[in-house]
C-alpha cells in the first residue's frame, strides 16, 4: 500500500509542478529578442509621445535598451528606453516604461513612466 501511495504522490506532483511551469511561461515576462523591431519601437516612441503630453515634457526618443513582453489580456511592453531631455541640456538618460497594447481593438496605454538613476 505505502508503495502505490508515493508513487501517487510523485505523479501527483509532477503534474502539479508542469502546470506551475506553463503557467509561468504564459503569465511571466518574455524577452525580446530584437530590439530595432518596428512594433517595439512604436511602442517605445509612443511612451515618450504619451509622457510627454501626460507632464508636459520635450523627451525626444532614441532607442530600445531592453524589453519584454507579458501575453495578458492583450500585450504588456516593459521596456528600459534610452531618450534625450530638451529640457536638460539634451542630456540622454534611460526611463523604464510599460504600455498594454491591444492591436486588434486599436488600444493603447501607457502604463507607468519612471526615469532609471544613472
Amino acid at each position: 500500500m505505502a508503495p502505490k501511495c508515493f508513487s501517487l504522490l510523485v505523479v501527483t506532483f509532477s503534474i502539479l509542478l508542469a502546470s506551475s511551469s506553463i503557467k509561468a511561461s504564459f503569465a511571466g515576462w518574455q524577452a525580446i529578442s530584437n530590439l530595432t523591431d518596428p512594433k517595439v519601437v512604436e511602442i517605445g516612441k509612443f511612451a515618450v509621445k504619451e509622457h510627454n503630453k501626460r507632464v508636459n515634457a520635450l523627451l525626444r526618443f532614441e532607442s530600445i535598451v531592453r524589453g519584454e513582453t507579458q501575453i495578458v489580456n492583450g500585450i504588456n511592453y516593459r521596456l528600459i528606453i534610452s531618450a534625450t531631455d530638451a529640457l536638460a541640456t539634451n542630456a540622454e538618460s534611460n526611463y523604464r516604461v510599460v504600455v498594454w497594447d491591444k492591436p486588434w481593438k486599436k488600444e493603447r496605454r501607457l502604463i507607468s513612466f519612471e526615469k532609471l538613476l544613472d
